[in-house]
């Protein structure tokens, strides 16, 4: 008999800061070797897992309640799994922090419903072939500069130019690179930056 996938429900054990509700996710990535990209350039040779939500276009990275039995690192982890069905390596410091509206307060200018999120690298090394929420979500690996144009909120962009900077710490890169320019951010689209910079302790699966 096959074991059945369940993800975690309900907010019993969820984290709150003040008004904040704290949630966790990361960009899970994958990067092809030299051999397979015509450009030497790291940004052409990265790709990011990206995923669907039910009667949307658009996409978004994995993540969810950070509860409290477990770290950012770790709940960023679970809901990779969850949402993406991939495991990996989880950046040892996020990429930062950001503050956003939960989708189903977008409209609302009470505090009620605004998120506080923490975002992490997960370098991929496990595609699985089922995951818990594999009906509501579907994956999609894409390159970076086709993830700009496909990210939801403009946090999500900024983001993306948090975890290009962290791979470019690490690898050498061409001295000119160009990303694209955020957007203006809407009222509900706007992007709190809160700035943190708190090592996490790595966690594994």
């Amino acid at each position: 008999m096959s074991s059945v996938l369940v993800a975690r429900t309900g907010r019993l054990q969820q984290r709150y800061e003040g008004h904040f509700r704290l949630v966790a996710g990361c960009i899970p990535y994958r990067q092809k070797a030299d051999t397979e990209s015509h450009s030497g350039n790291l940004i052409d040779r990265l790709e990011v897992l990206m995923i669907s939500s039910p009667n949307r276009d658009d996409l978004v990275f994995p993540k969810g309640g950070w509860e409290n039995d477990e770290t950012a690192a770790q709940a960023a982890c679970r809901e990779a799994w969850e949402e993406a069905g991939v495991r990996g390596i989880i950046s040892e410091t996020y990429l930062d922090s950001w503050i956003f509206r939960s989708k189903s307060r977008q409209n609302s200018c009470s505090p009620e419903g605004t998120c506080k999120g923490y975002i992490f690298a997960l370098n991929v090394t496990e595609e699985l072939p089922c995951w818990p929420e594999q009906a509501s979500h579907k994956r999609r690996w894409v390159q970076v500069r086709e993830a700009f144009k496909l990210c939801r909120y403009e946090w999500m962009r900024e983001a993306l130019r948090k975890f290009i900077q962290q791979r470019m710490t690490v690898q050498t890169m061409p001295p000119a690179l160009e990303l694209p320019e955020p957007k203006n951010p809407s009222f509900n689209d706007t992007v709190m930056l809160v700035g943190m910079r708190v090592a996490c302790s790595t966690s594994s699966w």
